[in-house]
C-alpha cells in the first residue's frame, strides 16, 4: 500500500539516496535539491509540501507539491493553483504501479486544499518524457498549449 509521509530526521537520508535511472536524470532534480528548495519557498511565502512515497514500510519515491509559487517561471494557470513540481520513483521500484498509486494519493491530498482553494493542479514535463505524459493523461491532465522553457504544461481541473 502506498502512503505519503513527512520527511523526518529518521527517513531523510533514505529519501535523499533515492534515484531515477541514468537516462531519466534530466527529467527531475535530486531529492536533496528539492527538499532544499522547499525551505527556500517556505521562507519566501510559498507553500511547499514535500513527501516521501512509501510502499508499506519501504521508501520508494518522492513528491514535492507547491501552491501558487514554485520559484520558477509560472504558466498562466498558476494563480491559486497547486503544482506537482517533483515526482519520482526510485529506479529499483519503477514499473510496479507505485507511480500510479502515488498519483492517486497525491491528488487526494491536493483535493483537501491544504494551502487554499483552487480549481486547478498543473505539472510541467519534457515532451520526450512519454511515460510521464501517459501517466498524467490517465488522471485527466490535459496539455494547455503553454511551454515554459523546454517543458509542456498539463492541467487538471480539480
Amino acid at each position: 500500500m502506498i502512503t505519503l509521509r513527512k520527511i523526518t530526521l529518521e527517513n531523510r537520508r533514505a529519501i535523499f539516496n533515492l534515484e531515477v535511472l541514468e537516462d531519466q536524470r534530466r527529467f527531475v532534480a535530486s531529492n536533496l535539491s528539492s527538499v532544499a528548495s522547499c525551505y527556500v519557498l517556505a521562507t519566501n511565502g510559498g507553500h511547499p509540501f514535500p513527501f516521501a512515497i512509501y510502499a508499506d514500510e519501504q521508501p520508494v519515491g518522492f513528491v514535492m507539491i507547491t501552491y501558487r509559487i514554485t520559484g520558477y517561471e509560472l504558466p498562466a494557470i498558476a494563480d491559486d493553483s497547486y503544482c506537482i513540481l517533483r515526482l519520482m520513483i526510485d529506479k529499483q521500484y519503477q514499473n510496479k504501479g507505485y507511480g500510479r498509486e502515488a498519483m492517486n494519493k497525491i491528488l487526494e491530498f491536493i483535493r483537501t486544499f491544504p494551502a487554499g482553494p483552487s480549481h486547478y493542479c498543473w505539472i510541467s514535463y519534457k515532451a520526450d518524457n512519454v511515460a510521464a505524459k501517459r501517466l498524467y493523461e490517465s488522471f485527466g491532465f490535459r496539455d494547455n498549449s503553454e511551454i515554459i522553457g523546454d517543458e509542456l504544461i498539463t492541467v487538471l481541473r480539480l
